[in-house]
């Protein structure tokens, strides 16, 4: 069975040359399998219906090559949305300034979630936040789910 990370690394280079960026994959197993993929513009201009048409195209030849899932599957191109995930430090980097909510796959100092602005970087591991009033040190490594507050 593909990981998600197996699906983000099979299909990125793909969308990459479709001309648009894969901003997150999710993936449900059967029964009702189901592969989405989220995917961003690269001029800024918000994602059309023919935009996802084309990535979709594009990644069901190389899916039905690869043939990464077994059983029978949907899959589903749309834009990221205003709660858009972040999963890489370019994604932290571009959003620099809005709101974010961040969850950890460990607690620090007792605290898992996190909602506030994101403020900084720190190289390619730390990620800074304002959280209620308190500047926060985050390790990137530690993300395990990362949105913009809508």
């Amino acid at each position: 069975m593909v990981t998600r990370e197996g699906f983000l690394r099979l299909l990125e280079p793909v969308v990459d040359q479709a001309g648009y960026e894969l901003v997150e994959v999710e993936y449900r197993a059967p029964p009702n399998a189901l592969l989405r993929l989220y995917i961003d513009r690269r001029d800024d201009l918000p994602v059309a219906v023919e935009d996802c048409e084309t990535v979709s195209r594009a990644v069901s030849e190389l899916l039905d090559a690869a043939d990464p899932i077994e059983r029978a599957y949907d899959l589903e191109v749309s834009s990221p949305g205003f709660d858009r995930p972040l999963r890489t430090i370019e994604h932290f980097r571009r959003f620099l300034g809005q709101e974010a909510r961040l969850e950890l796959s460990e607690p620090l100092e007792g605290r898992r979630r996190f909602k506030g602005r994101l403020t900084g970087l720190e190289g390619e591991e730390w990620i800074e936040m304002e959280v209620d009033g308190r500047a926060w040190r985050l390790p990137l490594g530690l993300v395990t789910k990362a949105r913009l507050v809508a």
